[in-house]
């Protein structure tokens, strides 16, 4: 069975047609619980995302700052796994539709295996992965598995990336570029920064692929600022934070659906 790569590229190019950026949430896998997770993404997408990332949580997550460590501490201890993961995007993609990626550190997919994880992603309906710290010149095998079952490659793209490394991780990447807005960890910001705006600059002088922003952005006006500039508006911290703050799950991913909503607003510029 074929990932869902089309559909991403068609979400996004639709979004594009409405003269505006995409808005896609990030919420972690098995957070509060497996089932609560499975939830919590549909209300992300029911609220008003065009795509969401589903985490895979890891033990040692290097980019994730501590609002979404503590949710992966979360989902770890209840038992998480890659198969909770599976199931979060087959039955969030089935309720809705929409294209759902998995964002994760490249270590469990070594250990569970490329061939198996590609293959049962694309069975699942999921539409890609986003790999943070795979480097581009180690990747051949992904991509050509990833290829093969119809699933986008994400990079990650930061200010310090050179031009010709940008060129390079472009080349190599599909689906989008996710372009860390600001050098550090996942989480909200009181401004995403010039730094975001001149690396989309730059990474777009090398793709015709979209360039969408993530790090930082937690709320309307800054959804409103980054949509000026980006292809797509990356939110995760704010939401994990929402569920963290409610005093129940069913609070929470109303939480979740809310704040997809005033997003929503942001990117069309209604912040």
């Amino acid at each position: 069975m074929s990932g869902n790569v089309r559909l991403l590229d068609d979400t996004l190019a639709a979004a594009k047609a409405e003269g505006r950026s995409a808005l896609i949430a990030y919420l972690p896998a098995g957070f509060p619980t497996v089932d609560g997770g499975i939830e919590a993404v549909k209300a992300a997408l029911e609220g008003g995302a065009d795509v969401v990332e589903v985490g895979l949580p890891h033990s040692d997550p290097v980019l994730d700052g501590p609002v979404i460590q503590t949710a992966d501490d979360i989902a770890l201890r209840g038992g998480v796994r890659i198969a909770d993961v599976l199931r979060t995007v087959r039955e969030a993609h089935a309720a809705t539709g929409k294209p759902i990626l998995v964002m994760t550190y490249w270590n469990p997919v070594d250990r569970y295996g490329v061939e198996r994880f590609t293959a049962e992603l694309a069975e699942a309906g999921g539409a890609g992965c986003i790999l943070p710290d795979l480097p581009v010149q180690e990747s051949g095998l992904w991509r050509e598995h990833a290829e093969k079952h119809g699933l986008a490659t994400v990079f990650v793209v930061a200010p310090s990336s050179r031009d010709e490394r940008l060129a390079e991780i472009t080349a190599a990447g599909s689906g989008f570029v996710y372009a860390a807005s600001l050098m550090g960890v996942t989480g909200t910001r009181e401004s995403v920064g010039a730094q975001a705006e001149d690396l989309v600059r730059r990474t777009r002088a090398t793709t015709d692929l979209p360039v969408c922003v993530g790090l930082g952005v937690s709320n309307p006006a800054q959804a409103a600022e980054v949509a000026r500039f980006a292809d797509g508006v990356i939110v995760g911290s704010a939401f994990v934070k929402r569920m963290l703050d409610a005093p129940d799950d069913a609070a929470g991913v109303a939480a979740v659906h809310a704040l997809a909503g005033e997003l929503a607003q942001g990117v069309r510029g209604g912040a």
